[in-house]
């Protein structure tokens, strides 16, 4: 017999609902204020799997904002997530690899290892550990209901669900929990992701109590909601490293003009910008404005009769010219591979310092300090 789902698991499948988008929506206006006059109130985490190399989409979806947090002061952590990249796969692939470029990338963006910190999960045992005590606080219904569960599950064609995937949002909560963040930058469909990691820091606190009776093990994390603009791929579909359809912050001007002459349009020649019933055309126009022209609308003014082919001259040239520092910048990063190594290095060495007194507080509190 199906039980009827909780009132935590309703939480959870509901987080992303417009009620509950709106009071975020509000919460996060209400931080964004808060850090221009409090900065150092906020610990900021967020995370990246290297299962490719970033392209436009990531950096115009989160990467563009990790030096704009860091520079006002909040302390900001950036987790390149190794582990995560076998929750739906077979193999790791070029990991090392990847996992440079990621640093890298972070970087050449802005990201000053000096005021952020950034780490691996393979680097740093005591956050994993996490996943032990936390498991017990969560039912296997929660997370079939988890709604970025279900969706990967289904991304993956009729493949058994490994156990890796179905715990991910655990392991999410790990991440965060464990430097004690409390400030996630994420898109309204990570919400569910968000709810969990809070449902699992206030669960702790009930059931095993805390370290110091002043305040629980745990911080409960808020969200920092993210309006960036949907881009899509080269094709038309949704920008994703698998399909080979996207930008690579890495590559050349000519890699890019290249990439772009191969874009997905439609066969009138005036530019238009409508989303609804243009939007490959409107998803140029859309990169073009990201990247300094103007608005959209006026950019398919200025082409006004001047075809797809002008279109992508236009956005070729503004994507080249924005991105010209950033893999100028890159190109030196990338040349030093002992700098990077360097840096991550760093990160663990203080991601570690973290999580070891955060384990001590758990075990602390669980009565397992012997």
């Amino acid at each position: 017999m199906t039980q009827p789902p909780s009132m935590a698991e309703e939480a959870l499948a509901n987080s992303a609902d417009d009620a509950s988008l709106a009071r975020s929506k509000a919460r996060s206006a209400e931080i964004e204020a808060d850090i221009a006059v409090n900065p150092g109130r906020y610990r900021m985490l967020t995370g990246v799997r290297p299962t490719g190399n970033m392209h436009l989409g990531h950096y115009f979806g989160t990467m563009h904002s990790w030096a704009t947090i860091q520079d006002a002061g909040v302390d900001t952590w950036i987790l390149v997530a190794d582990y995560q990249v076998i929750t739906d796969r077979d193999a790791v692939g070029p990991i090392r690899e990847r996992v440079l470029s990621l640093v890298a990338d972070a970087l050449a963006v802005g990201v000053d290892p000096q005021r952020s910190t950034i780490f691996t999960h393979s680097a740093v045992p005591a956050q994993n550990q996490l996943m032990l005590p936390f498991l017990s606080l969560v039912t296997e219904a929660e997370l079939h209901r988890n709604p970025t569960v279900k969706s990967e599950l289904e991304a993956t064609d009729g493949r058994a669900m490994s156990g890796l995937l179905l715990t991910y949002p655990v392991h999410q909560a790990a991440d965060i929990l464990f430097c004690q963040a409390n400030l996630v930058p994420v898109g309204k469909d990570q919400l569910p992701h968000l709810e969990q990691a809070r449902l699992i820091a206030q669960r702790f606190d009930k059931r095993y109590g805390r370290a110091v009776k002043e305040h629980p093990v745990f911080r409960r994390p808020e969200a920092l909601l993210s309006e960036a603009p949907l881009l899509l791929g080269l094709d038309g579909e949704k920008m994703s490293k698998s399909r080979g359809n996207t930008i690579e912050l890495r590559m050349s001007a000519d890699e890019t003009a290249k990439a772009l002459k191969k874009a997905k349009t439609d066969s009138d020649r005036v530019i238009t910008y409508d989303p609804a019933a243009r939007p490959e055309v409107s998803n140029l126009l859309m990169l073009a404005s990201l990247c300094g022209a103007g608005a959209p609308e006026e950019i398919a003014d200025r082409i006004g009769d001047g075809g797809a082919g002008t279109l992508k001259k236009v956005a070729t040239e503004a994507v080249n010219e924005f991105f010209a520092p950033i893999r100028a910048r890159r190109a030196e990063l990338t040349a030093d591979e002992d700098h990077l190594l360097q840096v991550l290095r760093g990160g663990n060495e203080r991601a570690n310092e973290v999580a070891e007194r955060t384990l001590a507080d758990v075990r602390t509190a669980m009565h397992m300090d012997y």
